[in-house]
């Protein structure tokens, strides 16, 4: 049985959610998402609660109603606050720059990486060597993030690197002189 899937999502002040068919429409100040909702999961939208309910006790129907749940909170969350990731640049040369929806990132190679943020992501430049990526779609946000961190991930010994806000990176001992 699953405890995400059971829990009842308050809904914001502000948004508003609908469902016609098996498509849910959330709207809020930041934005409006839809989400495609399996046929084992019916949505039930009260005045201020959205419920997720399994139509069937199999595995899979249990499986995606924790699923359902978890989307649709994100979804709240994201019209009505949006999302964030900060990523910092460590290393001598490395830096971002941001252009519009472009990110070209400076990160030890022979050329600059260009990157174009994807349709309804934000870019902002804080400094040279730290960016914060916002949207309202929580999967979008956090897969750019990501695809910018895979640049150059830090790395172990000098802790150089592209990484998130407040990531600690475990170092390592180099080798030692023998005696």
């Amino acid at each position: 049985m699953s405890r995400i899937g059971n829990r009842k999502l308050s809904i914001p002040t502000g948004v508003t959610a609908s469902l016609n068919g098996n498509v849910l429409t959330v709207k809020g100040a930041k934005g409006e998402l839809t989400l495609t909702v399996d046929e084992l999961i019916d949505v039930q939208i009260s005045e201020n609660e959205i419920e997720t309910i399994r139509k069937n006790s199999s595995k899979r129907a249990n499986v995606v109603q924790g699923t359902t749940n978890s989307l649709i909170n994100n979804m709240l969350i994201g019209v009505s606050n949006g999302y964030e990731k900060g990523l910092e640049a460590v290393g001598v040369g490395y830096r971002f720059n941001v252009a519009g929806n472009k990110l070209t990132i400076n990160a030890g190679y022979s050329h600059p990486v260009v990157m174009e943020a994807p349709a309804g992501i934000t870019i902002t430049g804080v400094s040279n060597t730290e960016i914060t990526i916002a949207g309202i779609d929580k999967q979008k946000v956090t897969e750019f993030a990501a695809k910018v961190r895979e640049v150059r991930e830090p790395e172990p010994y000098k802790g150089k690197g592209i990484r998130y806000k407040g990531e600690h990176v475990r170092r390592k001992e180099g080798k030692k002189a023998a005696k």
